[in-house]
């Protein structure tokens, strides 16, 4: 088959300045490796493959997506804004028509950061893909959006922002949450109300290789794709799925991500996880380039590659045909699904109990989502930590309706300010963001 040569954006930004502690896996050398071995191809020697400098995002701009306590500016540092930012600029260029798709390899990460951000979690403070979905919503318009996470770890922060979105499609590929942080991302997780379906989990149980993850590609993902019609497809381009990482149990290879690059063609990549620095990543991600550069990477092999180490059973492999059948027919059920979800309720509820592991925290949360057919849904969302803050937000959908922006205005000015530390309105359509401070 002739490859179609694609124009390629690249934005680096290793976040010389940040790091969780010096011999952290997530430190500045997950990206160092990586330039040294994309110089030492020649990568940017290429006429189709373009590196642009990453611009700075905007309190503004997390301020669009997150609640953050007590404000944007308490959570991040500046080498959050520039990795958010990066992402932005991966984005620009692609909407401004400069490149066909780009690749923002940028750190901090960001997947685990949910819509209420006490503080940081799985080495996120801010979500980077939804500060770059939600710019691109401000600034060139609504759009239907896919985003596929295939990180190790389950996109949850990401999942979390979007489980009340129809126009947003959150597919996470990970190992099974029965045996790895943050211990979710099971297949009922649907989404929220009026958004039943647009959140899609597929746990492999550990030892999947290549075979698996292109299994549930070309089954479960190409296909839901394919109905949901997106706008732009966006890679949370996890890499701690490759069989040598540290800190999880997979056995996916160069050629493996490569593959699923080339067959998945996402408009966007943004890298989130991966922490095998030297056996890994430099090859991973030269392999990923080249894919979406519509170039040969059929010679990208890391040095120490044996069968051993990437095979897949036969019953792994049967385990995972099984499973993406299942998956595959829930998505296909989703109404009748969500029916069953709503029946004659006005109002639906949910409790979660969160851990900051990064810096062990405990949340305690109620989201209230009011059932709409117009739109997404008012989200009302009392959150206490054990930081002694307790806040509650008021989230006005992108694209509301009329009712549950009235309703949402109404419940924001009769709130007893006195029982909270802080109260937020997040109105998403109309790109405004109000903090009170309360007790």
């Amino acid at each position: 088959m002739i490859k179609k040569i694609k124009r390629t954006g690249l934005v680096f930004f290793p976040a010389f300045d940040w790091a969780i502690s010096p011999t952290h896996p997530e430190r500045e050398e997950r990206l160092l490796y990586t330039q040294d071995q994309v110089f030492e191809e020649g990568l940017l020697d290429l006429e189709n493959i373009t590196e642009y400098k990453p611009n700075v995002a905007t309190i503004e701009d997390i301020n669009r997506v997150h609640i953050c306590v007590p404000n944007a500016i308490s959570v991040v540092t500046k080498s959050h804004l520039i990795s958010a930012g990066g992402a932005i600029t991966a984005a620009e260029k692609v909407l401004r028509g400069e490149v066909d798709n780009a690749f923002a390899l940028v750190r901090p990460p960001g997947h685990h950061a949910m819509l209420v951000v006490h503080g940081a979690r799985g080495f996120c403070n801010i979500n980077i893909e939804g500060i770059m979905i939600e710019y691109i919503r401000k600034h060139y318009g609504a759009k239907r959006i896919a985003v596929i996470d295939t990180d190790c770890h389950h996109g949850d922060g990401t999942q979390d922002i979007y489980w009340n979105d129809p126009n947003t499609l959150c597919i996470s590929v990970h190992q099974d949450g029965r045996t790895l942080y943050p211990g979710s991302g099971f297949p009922e997780e649907l989404g929220g109300p009026n958004a039943v379906g647009t959140t899609i989990n597929i746990p492999l149980p550990p030892r999947s290789s290549d075979k698996g993850f292109l299994y549930v590609l070309d089954n479960v993902i190409l296909p839901i794709l394919d109905d949901f019609k997106p706008d732009l497809v966006i890679n949370s381009a996890g890499q701690d799925n490759h069989y040598t990482d540290p800190i999880t149990n997979m056995r996916f290879t160069a050629q493996g991500y490569a593959k699923l690059n080339e067959r998945l063609s996402p408009d966007i990549a943004v890298l989130e996880g991966g922490y095998s620095i030297e056996n890994a990543l430099p090859y991973v991600n030269v392999a990923i380039i080249l894919a979406m550069a519509g170039l040969d990477y059929s010679h990208v092999r890391e040095p120490n590659l044996h069968d051993s180490a990437v095979s897949q059973s036969d019953e792994i492999s049967r385990y995972i045909e099984k499973e993406a059948s299942k998956i595959y027919s829930l998505w296909k059920n989703r109404e009748s699904i969500k029916k069953n979800l709503i029946k004659n309720s006005r109002y639906v509820k949910r409790k979660k109990n969160i851990y900051y592991d990064t810096e062990g925290i405990r949340e305690q949360q109620e989201e209230t989502v009011r059932v709409c057919n117009d739109c997404g849904g008012l989200v009302i969302i009392d959150s206490v930590a054990d930081t002694g803050n307790r806040i509650v937000a008021v989230i006005v959908p992108g694209q509301s309706c009329s009712e549950c922006r009235k309703e949402g205005e109404l419940y924001y000015a009769s709130m007893n300010r006195k029982a909270y530390n802080y109260l937020y309105f997040q109105d998403r359509d109309s790109d405004v963001f109000i903090t009170h401070t309360g007790a």
